[in-house]
């Protein structure tokens, strides 16, 4: 199997590592950086020093550049591709692969950003509108870049209306450390991808003004009510949001130490602005961009999401930290199954 990339950051590097350091003769793994001078750099150091620094890249990983397309470009004879931009990026790819018949996955988790002309989309979203005949699904699930290039147990979801695409992402990923399970829902597995990353930065918050164990299981426990509400509106199934992609992810997302979503709620709360959190944290964290987005969503379709609101609040400056949980604490009582 002919396996590539498309994208040379913490995550499309730890996938090709993990999917190259599987034991198959027919195996092929080729990285593709956007950047010609990140991939000299992979290719002269074996690690991607700027995004997975100290994780050795192995020789089984071919390191590319340049043109996509063409008699020896990296998508010639490709079996599997998988788009691993951040979600400002996924538009252009898809509408680059546009045509393509073997199968194509992302990895981004979140909204596209708004415009005039449309509210943000989900990626399954973009991809019906750019290149709607593309076999194409989405691998997710709770996982940190730096623990699946160490080889430690993960567990994620392969996501597509396409059987095709599901079956090949098992058969490329699935090996004795990571487990891959599929899933036809793929509207599900997107909301929760993207709404964990707003709900993480209001956890991060509540770790970040000591608040207590206490308050963050109450923000990841109506943050899951919340995420569940918005995908039922959208489509998707209940079952989903207490899987890997709903559940699984936002506990990850909103209790570890390496989420960068959680860190900009740290930083907040100590007092940092919001570029200043950004700036700090040299990777892209997907839930500030996501979470005005999610919000809009909600609102038009009648869903009640105060967590996300509060956060939004936060991050345009309309609330500071203290307000922000005074806010939510503030609410009339209500039903918890309402």
């Amino acid at each position: 199997m002919n396996i590539v990339v498309l994208g040379a950051g913490a995550w499309g590097t730890a996938l090709a590592i993990s999917a190259a350091s599987q034991a198959h003769a027919d195996r092929r793994v080729t990285l593709w950086a956007r950047d010609a001078q990140q991939a000299a750099d992979l290719q002269q150091h074996r690690e991607n020093r700027r995004y997975l620094s100290g994780v050795v890249v192995p020789q089984a990983v071919q390191i590319a550049t340049g043109p996509l397309h063409g008699g020896s470009a990296p998508l010639a004879g490709a079996d599997l591709v998988i788009v691993a931009t951040p979600m400002a990026g996924l538009r252009a790819m898809l509408t680059l692969l546009a045509g393509q018949r073997v199968p194509v996955a992302w990895l981004c988790k979140g909204f596209e950003a708004p415009t005039t002309q449309a509210t943000g989309l989900l990626g399954h979203e973009v991809c019906a509108q750019v290149a709607p005949d593309l076999p194409a699904g989405v691998l997710s699930g709770p996982s940190f870049a730096l623990e699946v290039a160490h080889g430690q147990p993960t567990a994620l979801v392969a996501a597509s209306e396409h059987a095709q695409v599901r079956d090949t992402l098992v058969t490329a990923f699935h090996s004795a450390t990571l487990r891959v399970y599929a899933n036809d829902d793929i509207v599900g597995v997107e909301v929760g991808g993207a709404v964990k990353n707003v709900l993480a930065i209001a956890t991060g918050l509540c770790d970040g003004l000591g608040l207590g164990m206490n308050a963050r299981a109450a923000l990841i426990t109506r943050g899951l009510a919340e995420m569940t509400r918005l995908g039922l509106a959208l489509g998707a199934r209940a079952e989903t949001f207490m899987g890997l992609s709903g559940l699984g992810d936002l506990v990850l997302t909103a209790t570890g130490d390496l989420s960068r979503n959680r860190k900009v709620g740290q930083l907040l709360a100590q007092g940092m602005n919001l570029q200043q959190a950004v700036d700090s944290l040299g990777h892209v964290a997907e839930g500030v961009y996501s979470a005005r987005t999610v919000a809009q969503r909600a609102r038009s379709l009648g869903v009640e999401m105060p967590i996300t609101d509060a956060v939004v609040a936060l991050l345009e400056g309309r609330l500071v930290p203290v307000d922000a949980v005074a806010a939510l604490m503030g609410r009339d009582p209500k039903q918890e199954t309402r």
